[in-house]
């Protein structure tokens, strides 16, 4: 079974940093990408980042030069690191493993963890 777990979270000011972290555990072969999502109260779930086992990365455009994913391909763990925050980034952010595979011919699944609160005052 996969599991994953997230940390990080929290009560921040408004121009100040988070940084998330996100670990896959349990027997796991490979995963295609991993990310992070968002929903804030009244609001549809929104891509914040994600970043492929390459190294790809993706943003959603609210966040493009103040936030920041990384990957440890070894760790099966993905960071964000999250500057200059503001109250509209205030959301409980979900991590996400799209296509794992835990053999090597085993289907793709994707996992979630269950969430961390980030709270952003003005």
């Amino acid at each position: 079974q996969v599991q994953l777990v997230e940390s990080g979270g929290g009560l921040v000011q408004a121009g100040g940093s988070l940084r998330l972290s996100c670990a896959a555990s349990g027997s796991i072969f490979s995963i295609n990408a991993m990310g992070w999502y968002r929903q804030a109260p009244g609001r549809q779930r929104e891509l914040v980042a994600a970043c492929t086992s390459g190294g790809s990365t993706n943003y959603a455009d609210s966040v493009k030069g103040r936030f920041t994913i990384s990957r440890d391909n070894a760790k099966n763990t993905v960071y964000l690191q999250m500057n200059s925050l503001t109250p509209e980034d205030t959301a409980v952010y979900r991590c996400n493993a799209d296509g794992v595979k835990v053999r090597r011919y085993s289907p793709r699944r994707d996992y979630w963890g269950q969430g961390t609160q980030v709270t952003v005052s003005s």
